[in-house]
Formats: C-alpha cells, structure tokens, sequence
C-alpha cells in the first residue's frame, strides 16, 4: 500500500523541458531548426497552391477522369495488368526473403551465436556494404538499368523489386537474427550440436514470425512500387498508366487508378490479417 505524502514534504517540480545535459533536447533542437531551414530555403509558393485559380484548376482536371472507362476490351486489359502487377510484387518478395535471408546471416553482428557459419569481420563488413548498396538504389532506378539487359516487361520489374527488397530485408533479418534470444542456441550448443541444426532448430523458429512479418510489410510496399514501375517500361498497371496518361486518355486513366486503389486496399488487408494471426 502506498504510503501518503507527509503534509510538510516538497512536491517535486516537473523536469524543465530543455535541459542542456540532455541529448535528446539538443537532438530535437537540431531537427526542429532543419525543418524550418528547409522551409526557409525551399521557394513553396503556397499563396499560389491555395488560390481560388489552382482550385479551379484541379476542379476541371479532375473532371476530366469522369467517367472512367468501363468497356469490357479495356477492364479485361486492365485486369491483365493487375494479375501482371500482382504477379512482380509476389515474386520479387519471394526471391527477395530468400537472399535477404541468405544474406543476414553474414551480415548480423553475432554470427557466432546464430549463423551457420561464422564469417571473418572483412566479409561480414561486405556484407552489410552489399545490403546498403542494394537498398540505396530505388525500384525505379534498378527497373531502368535492368530494361538494358532484361528488356522491356515485367522480368525486368521483378529483378528491380528483388534486388531493392533483399537490402531491406537484409538489415531487417539481421537485426532480428542479432537479437534473439541465446538461450535456446546455447542450450543445443553445449550438447555438441552442429552450427546449422543450432540456426535451423533454435534460432529461426524464434525469429521466423519476425521475419514473415517483415516479409509481409515489403510485399504491401513492393505492391505499390510495382505499381509504377511500368512508367519505365517495366511492364503491369504502370505501363498502362504511363502509355494512356501520355495520350490524355483521362477516362482510361481513371479505370487504371482505380484498379491500382482497389488492389492496394485488398493487399493491404491481407496482409495486416496475416499478421496478426501469426502474432497471436
């Protein structure tokens, strides 16, 4: 039972909100000065953006998507596209698990504990650097170096969303890998079990909801950047969007935005479903 306050003891005062030995303040204080540099440094014209003109503007504009198209050539074609979209997003996940996976296990900072086998610092360094420089480079930008050599099409999607997904997936399954509990690893480590029944038996299964989840999150954002990919020509919903949106064919454009919304929305819910199933 809590004991009461004596009547003549001080109420303690709460902390002031700057203190200069606190880090953080100097931190938040740095960040908030950024934020208003990069107002003040930016030429926003936003008496412009909020007149009654670029109101009437986005009016029209707008207008232009209605209708949208809905005869049965184009809805089919569309469909075609969707499937072709949905199809990049899940394989480009589904290669890119694989390695980030293959990857991590180099790449975590205790390889000792938790990978199969236990790397020298120079090639666990590399590692990292690999994963830093796949996830640097954006869909886009891997979509239009791989159009050189794969081509034009959803291949060369595919291959851009793998190899952006396998750096994020890389760090991710590292870290999750770098903090899983010990005590399982070293429990079979002690009775003489080999490194990779050790990983295999102990470690993955505790970390394996992690990584699904993980997994599931880039499939949403995979989803979307596969969306947009087909601006450079990597084939799906984007080619469409780039090709009809180029000829001003607004009411065709609205179908395929649509369709983008529509699919968006239902990965989305599956993939929030399956999450919380597996983390019950």
């Amino acid at each position: 039972m809590k004991k009461p306050q004596a009547a003549n003891q001080p109420y303690k005062l709460p902390p002031p909100l700057f203190d200069a030995r606190c880090k953080a303040c100097w931190f938040t204080a740095g960040l908030l000065v950024l934020v208003v540099a990069s107002f003040w440094s930016l030429d926003l014209q936003w008496a412009q953006f909020l007149s009654l003109e670029a109101a009437a503007s986005m009016g029209r504009f707008v207008a232009e998507f209605f209708p949208p198209d809905l005869s049965a050539p184009f809805v089919h074609k569309v469909l075609v596209g969707t499937w072709e979209t949905l199809a990049m997003s899940v394989l480009g996940t589904l290669l890119a698990a694989v390695a980030g996976l293959a990857l991590a296990l180099p790449a975590s900072h205790a390889p000792t504990q938790h990978a199969v086998v236990a790397p020298a610092g120079k090639a666990k360094a590399f590692t990292r650097l690999l994963l830093n420089a796949l996830r640097s480079i954006p869909e886009l930008v891997w979509a239009a170096l791989l159009l050189i050599s794969a081509g034009l099409g959803p291949f060369a999607g595919t291959l851009a969303l793998a190899l952006h997904t396998t750096g994020v997936l890389g760090r991710l399954f590292a870290e999750a890998i770098e903090n899983a509990p010990p005590g399982p690893a070293d429990a079979l480590r002690v009775q003489g079990v080999p490194a990779g029944r050790v990983f295999w038996y102990a470690t993955l299964p505790q970390v394996l909801p992690q990584l699904m989840s993980y997994t599931l999150y880039r499939w949403e954002n995979n989803i979307r950047a596969a969306a947009v990919l087909g601006v450079v020509g990597a084939g799906g919903l984007g080619q469409l969007l780039a090709f009809h949106m180029g000829l001003f064919q607004m009411h065709k454009t609205a179908t395929i935005l649509a369709a983008m919304l529509l699919m968006v929305a239902m990965v989305d819910a599956a993939s929030h479903l399956s999450r919380r199933v597996m983390t019950r």
